[in-house]
């Protein structure tokens, strides 16, 4: 007696229960994750481009204060800073303080030049775009103006506040 048909059939019916196993199961997440209203980890309201982009202003007036523990609040924990004018990848609360205890000597005042957002979730944004600094040389009193492409990775925490947990800002490669 032939057993391939019988292990074929048995075969095609297990891979038939599997995929639709998955199906059910992906299916099931997808309705849990867009289906949190305000039972889910945080408000149930999707951030506005505004507020997005009121971020960078708030951000902006920590560096008015030429305080780098202000403007270090405003970094996650864990955050990534790929600085403008710096070489090292700061990944820590000291290391970001330290690189805004250097930039904050020139003075640096930001200005958004263009700016796309985008709202991932309720929880995640993202805002790219290009800026200018305006800096004045702390020792010799030189003004000059960087202009740098920018990307901000914001995450809501439990209490409401966004926090930036990756910055990356790179001087734009045309002199």
């Amino acid at each position: 007696m032939d057993r391939r048909p019988v292990r074929r059939r048995i075969a095609v019916a297990a891979a038939v229960a599997a995929l639709a196993a998955g199906t059910f199961a992906l299916g099931a997440g997808a309705a849990g994750a867009d289906s949190r209203g305000t039972s889910g980890k945080h408000s149930a309201k999707m951030a506005t481009e505004a507020q997005v982009l009121g971020l960078f202003d708030q951000w902006n007036a920590a560096l008015q204060t030429g305080d780098p523990q202000k403007v270090a609040d405003l970094y996650a924990k864990d955050a990534v800073l790929l600085p403008t004018v710096s070489d090292n990848v700061r990944t820590d609360r000291a290391e970001i303080v330290d690189y805004f205890e250097h930039f904050l000597r020139n003075k640096p005042a930001g200005t958004k030049v263009e700016s796309i957002v985008n709202v991932l979730d309720r929880d995640t944004v993202i805002d790219t775009g290009v800026y200018e600094f305006a800096l004045t040389d702390h020792e010799t009193g030189a003004k000059n103006t960087v202009k740098a492409r920018y990307t901000y990775a914001y995450e809501k925490q439990a209490d409401g506040t966004w926090l930036i947990v990756n910055h990356h800002s790179s001087k734009m490669p045309e002199s």
